[in-house]
């Protein structure tokens, strides 16, 4: 018996989900579905098929099913998963943990700067992941070896604010799916480069990997290459040569405000990735080359952090909000335009 192969619709590497989509070949005999998901999908048990079920991330012809559906041929099978297979080893490290909620399902936290969310080449240890083998010991979802468990979404190492955590399998599901429907809300706030021309707009463009960098992304002209990425930006604060604004995401993908206000020359202040580490506006008095120095030394990161995040209980159905503050270093660094602006204009 020959069976259709999937498609795999891998998530960005920004939310940590996958979907998978299967067209059951002509020739399929009866089965029931979880049955057919886990002969399908290699190192996947019947236990997270069932809790995608559950969760209703599992579609037939784009209708949720049981996980005791039975298959019918050429019928159309979608399912998202929210976390992709063990990787290696994960050490548990008794690493603090800023918590701004916890319930029986979920945890919230104010990651800080220089935290990196899961382990990969180079950062095995002193992640988040790290932190959450040691504080979840007990429970099952963090005792299966799985390389992110409980994570739907995740910030860059240097990108600090809100991030949400699932304690069990149906919560991981169930929020898997709004990060994947796109139904979550969340703001970002950040410094640019230059005086933004408008008081509030949208960058669209389709961000991939930059073909020259593997480790920077990139954006290409629509349809070209890359995913559709859209970010709506709107200016808080003008300091002259740099701007505070608030971004709202409709996409997730990686580095995406970081790579569209570059791809609009506004690259993020202090990001060296995509050179934002540069005295890119201002004058060239060697006081204010000083001053930006300063500023960098203070700040020694992108100026970019998670300022609220806003999605569905994934148990009680309730709306949920949560908001912190900006950093100590992004607070100083503008407290720091302040004070030279003011000594300009009294000069």
């Amino acid at each position: 018996m020959n069976s259709s192969k999937p498609v795999q619709e891998s998530s960005d590497s920004a939310e940590m989900y996958e979907h998978f989509r299967f067209v059951v070949d002509k020739g399929q005999e009866v089965m029931r579905i979880d049955k057919y998901l886990v002969n399908k999908m290699m190192h996947t048990s019947r236990t997270r098929v069932q809790s995608a079920a559950q969760a209703g991330n599992i579609l037939v012809n784009d209708t949720p099913v049981k996980s005791n559906y039975k298959i019918k041929p050429e019928e159309v099978i979608s399912i998202v998963l929210p976390h992709p297979p063990r990787e290696t080893e994960i050490l548990p490290e008794d690493i603090p943990l800023n918590t701004v909620y916890e319930d029986d399902d979920i945890l919230v936290i104010n990651k800080a700067a220089g935290m990196v969310v899961h382990p990969g080449v180079g950062n095995y240890s002193g992640t988040l992941i790290n932190a959450l083998y040691y504080y979840f010991r007990d429970l099952p979802l963090f005792q299966s070896g799985e390389m992110r468990p409980g994570l739907v979404h995740r910030l860059d190492k240097d990108t600090s604010g809100i991030l949400v955590i699932a304690k069990t399998e149906l919560s991981l599901n169930r929020l898997a799916k709004q990060f994947f429907e796109r139904t979550t809300k969340r703001r970002y706030h950040a410094l640019v480069w230059g005086d933004m021309k408008e008081d509030e707009g949208s960058i669209v463009g389709n961000i991939d990997r930059d073909l020259k960098d593997r480790t920077r992304m990139k954006v290409y002209p629509e349809e070209s290459q890359g995913k559709h990425a859209l970010t709506h930006y709107k200016v808080l604060e003008r300091l002259s040569y740099i701007n505070l604004v608030e971004c709202r995401l409709d996409t997730g993908r990686t580095h995406q405000i970081r790579v569209h206000f570059q791809h609009i020359h506004h690259p993020l202040f202090n990001d060296a990735t995509y050179g934002g580490d540069q005295i890119l506006k201002g004058t060239t008095f060697t006081k204010y080359k000083q001053f930006v120095q300063n500023c960098f030394s203070i700040l020694p990161r992108q100026a970019l952090h998670a300022k609220s995040l806003g999605f569905i209980h994934p148990t009680t159905g309730e709306e949920m909000h949560f908001e912190s503050e900006l950093p100590a270093d992004m607070t100083a660094v503008i407290e720091k335009w302040h004070r030279y602006l003011e000594g300009r204009t009294s000069e």
